[in-house]
């Protein structure tokens, strides 16, 4: 029996949610904690960690996408329904900026709170290390062209079924390993637009390169799937199949 659209539509906005709310939650509030502070690594386990519990608690609901590149991505490879697309991407952006605005009222209520970044994404003087545009521009491509890619192969058929979550996380904990540095990650355009617009200004002018950098790396991990598994005329990308015994 197929699951109606609401109820995927939910799920991808709970999965975005806890995402950026659990991700850059961790960015904002424990980073940089006095003494304490859990730095990129932490970081870099907290984004991992958010689609890792979010993978099995919905997605065998929506396809456990969370994030606009992923869901045209996944199109591009015939993985996910057109009628899916628009819905699933205004879900991801609605439940980032959500989860942006309980996070900007948790973090504001300490005194002397400075916003900064707030965890936006950005390049040049924005950049984390003040990386140019065209290597932020790169790494964006590259780090969301191999995001789909371990997620396309580890869903597809022959691949172990139930523990798609598992290297997905990870690989999104690697990859924020390697590029917080350079563009603070995002390889998720709803992930870089709820904080943008609390960060303002300067943060949403450059938001366009997160959203057109992580979606040509899709694509292109998208089409490229369509080779490599061609014989696989799937309509939905399911991250964690359900077993049950009769």
């Amino acid at each position: 029996m197929s699951i109606d659209l609401g109820r995927r539509v939910a799920a991808e906005f709970f999965g975005t949610f806890w995402l950026v709310f659990g991700g850059c939650g961790a960015a904002v509030l424990a980073a940089g904690f006095p003494n304490l502070g859990i730095a990129f690594v932490g970081v870099s386990l907290a984004f991992g960690l958010t689609v890792l519990t979010m993978a099995y608690a919905v997605g065998h609901i929506s396809g456990g996408h969370f994030n606009p590149a992923v869901t045209i991505g996944l199109w591009s490879a015939r993985r996910c329904a057109t009628a899916d697309v628009v819905p699933y991407i205004l879900a991801q952006v609605i439940g980032a900026i959500a989860a942006a605005a309980v996070l900007w009222v948790i973090a504001s209520s300490q005194p002397g709170w400075v916003p900064g970044g707030f965890a936006s994404n950005g390049y040049g003087e924005l950049s984390p290390g003040k990386y140019g545009l065209a290597g932020c521009f790169l790494i964006e491509v590259i780090m969301t062209f191999f995001f789909l890619f371990i997620i396309i192969g580890t869903t597809s058929k022959g691949a172990a079924a139930g523990f798609a979550g598992i290297p997905i996380g990870l690989g999104l904990t690697l990859i924020h390993l390697v590029s917080i540095p350079v563009t603070n990650t995002s390889v998720n355009p709803a992930r870089s637009t709820g904080p943008a617009l609390f960060a303002g200004g300067e943060y949403v002018a450059e938001l366009w390169l997160f959203w057109v950098a992580p979606i040509i790396g899709a694509v292109v991990a998208g089409l490229l799937a369509r080779r490599m598994y061609e014989h696989e005329a799937l309509i939905q990308t399911v991250v964690v199949e359900e077993s049950r015994i009769a």
